[in-house]
């Protein structure tokens, strides 16, 4: 599989092994191009570099750093970091853009390079093909000798982070200290264990760790999804803890474990923290989730009175669009919540300040505040994608036989059924294609799931 160049950045596996495709020939080169497009669209001489948790981690960002400083780059080394944290220490240091070292919930021998621009935020599509347009012509230009920029290391950008958190107003400190919280996490082995605790332990919770050593060789698939979180459920009930809190390596997603032991569903950490953001801005809030997401935000927003959006898949499109709505609370179905009022990028921390501040001021458990969310079932597949024929070919075909429903086609295909929704969109991350369905059943849920992926092999057939 060829290395993954994407308007999001670029991806790959490292090692000895037949192809392994981030070689260092790789990372030298993507990271020149995107500092030749920061240094041409910016003029500004500065990036702000960091990295998870990874083994890899200190190979590639040697990699990244001197090939900047080589282009006459100052580089703020961040060293182990958050994603969020880096976002929001571009723009503290006024820098022209950051890369994030992390390939987020990949497995192990996966890295990646992930570009933000001047504002901490993830690369628009346009800025993107200019990056890969530097790649593709190769035309660098880099520093003299005497002109070679400098490196400054820096570890004082999550603690700011979390201070940052603990001033919002919607972050209610005393009330979350009063409750006295017992909580597990786990960082899988990431920078989490170096964010996620001391952001609790200043709210006042009693906090258990659990694969908490970052060294990047993460103790269960790093994709915090509930088949991978057996070991967490069953700290929360040993620990008596009213809630357990999994995020991935670079600690843009969230989800948690209610004191029971269940997964409160990473479809409803955003609608949980939006309930609580909505609650406070009354009617007319705005809020955004992807295509991809639940139902459930839609209803949420719909009991405070609120407009409800949908974008494309990708931060940056849910960004996009909560700008041009105005939408105080947003994010992906994926655990991924966006608060504007601290910053536009897909941040746990903040998440799990808001998420505590809600249950702490509903006086409620995690499962019995799960409870007043209303329930639908997902199911999230994926065709590797091998064939020959277009997808917009399927589409078409698909756009045909459900003409008669309404049909989103702004990212892949989605399909609104009465009794629920299926989107079939290609990924920007891998050779595969998603299938998510969605109903108030289980089984109805499967259901159409399988009877699109039908549709579509009977496609391939003809």
């Amino acid at each position: 599989m060829p290395l993954i160049k994407s308007i999001s950045g670029f991806r790959g596996t490292l090692g000895g092994r037949a192809g392994d495709n981030l070689t260092p020939q790789d990372i030298v080169a993507c990271t020149a191009a995107f500092g030749q497009w920061v240094l041409h669209t910016t003029r500004n001489a500065k990036i702000v570099v960091g990295t998870d948790g990874r083994p890899s981690r200190e190979v590639v960002s040697g990699l990244v750093i001197h090939t900047l400083q080589a282009q006459g780059i100052q580089v703020i080394s961040a060293g182990l970091t958050t994603t969020p944290t880096l976002e929001m220490a571009v723009v503290w240091e006024k820098a022209g853009g950051g890369i994030v070292i992390t390939a987020s919930h990949n497995p192990v021998e996966w890295n990646a390079l992930k570009l933000l621009n001047a504002h901490g935020e993830f690369i628009s599509a346009a800025d993107g093909h200019e990056v890969l347009e530097f790649l593709r012509q190769g035309n660098i230009e880099y520093a003299s000798v005497h002109c070679l920029g400098q490196c400054e290391q820096r570890t004082d950008f999550i603690e700011r982070h979390i201070q940052s958190i603990l001033t919002l107003p919607t972050v209610n400190v005393e009330a979350i200290r009063s409750c006295r919280f017992r909580v597990v996490v786990d960082p899988v082995n990431s920078t989490g264990a170096l964010a996620l605790p001391p952001l609790l332990e200043a709210l006042g919770c009693r906090v258990t760790l659990i694969n908490g050593e970052v060294t990047g060789f993460f103790a269960h698939n790093p994709e915090p999804l509930p088949e991978h979180l057996s070991q967490l459920s069953e700290a929360v009930l040993r620990e008596k803890a009213h809630l357990g809190i999994a995020v991935d390596p670079d600690v843009d997603r969230l989800v948690f474990i209610s004191e029971n032991g269940q997964p409160f569903g990473e479809e409803y950490t955003l609608v949980a923290i939006a309930d609580y953001i909505l609650s406070l801005h009354g009617p007319g809030g705005a809020t955004v989730s992807n295509l991809s997401s639940s139902r459930a935000l839609q209803d949420i927003a719909a009991r405070h009175k609120a407009r409800y959006y949908a974008a494309p898949v990708g931060e940056v499109n849910v960004v996009e669009k909560m700008k041009t709505v105005g939408a105080v609370i947003g994010g992906e179905g994926n655990g991924g919540v966006i608060y504007p009022a601290l910053h536009y990028g897909r941040d746990a921390l903040v998440g799990t300040a808001l998420f505590l501040t809600h249950l702490a001021t509903q006086a409620k458990s995690a499962s019995e505040l799960r409870r007043t969310y209303p329930d639908y079932f997902m199911v999230k597949s994926r065709l590797t994608w091998n064939s020959d024929v277009p997808l917009e070919h399927i589409f078409s075909s698909l756009r045909e036989k459900y003409k008669n429903f309404p049909i989103n086609s702004e990212d892949g295909l989605k399909i609104d059924f009465p009794n629920g929704w299926v989107h079939l969109r290609p990924s920007n991350t891998e050779p595969i294609v998603r299938l998510y369905a969605e109903a108030n059943s289980p089984e109805q849920a499967h259901q159409l799931a399988a009877s699109v992926q039908e549709d579509v092999l009977n496609t391939l057939r003809v």
